[in-house]
């Protein structure tokens, strides 16, 4: 499909800059000023205010073969088809998840709040990034996040 957009431009409501790239849209996701589009080829096209994930040109090049993505407030992160995770947007509130990186395997869902994403892996444990308060750190309760 194709993309309409509306509302105020910084905040993601004009999208001319890449219309010409939004065909063949599958999923869009939205942080609080940012959209990020999933195109048909597994692509990802992003419009909006850029450090709040309207600019994905740092990790563009990862961007192949994105199966889902999830959104902060504030930040995106991206699942791949060989289940890794890129993640761009404000780095406080779950854009830079380069901590947890060699953890984020075989990802099967990712969930966000405001500042954090967490992930699930195959075998039912957690992995969170961004804001401590908003859920970025799950290491005081690991041990119970088993798979039942």
């Amino acid at each position: 499909g194709s993309v309409v957009t509306w509302g105020n431009p910084g905040n993601g409501g004009d999208c001319s800059a890449v219309q010409d790239q939004l065909r063949n849209v599958e999923q869009i996701q939205a942080t609080s000023d940012a959209f990020a589009a999933i195109l048909a080829d597994g692509s990802v096209v992003t419009w909006g205010t850029p450090d709040l994930g309207g600019d994905c040109s740092a990790v563009q090049d990862q961007l192949r073969n994105v199966l889902q993505i999830q959104a902060t407030g504030y930040a995106f992160a991206a699942i791949l088809a060989d289940g890794s995770v890129v993640a761009w947007g404000n780095a406080d509130h779950g854009g830079d998840c380069s901590t947890v990186q060699d953890q984020l395997k075989n990802v099967q869902q990712i969930q966000a709040t405001e500042g954090a994403f967490a992930a699930i892996l195959p075998d039912g444990s957690l992995v969170a990034c961004g804001q401590s308060e908003s859920g970025g750190n799950c290491s005081a309760v690991q041990d119970l996040l088993v798979y039942l």
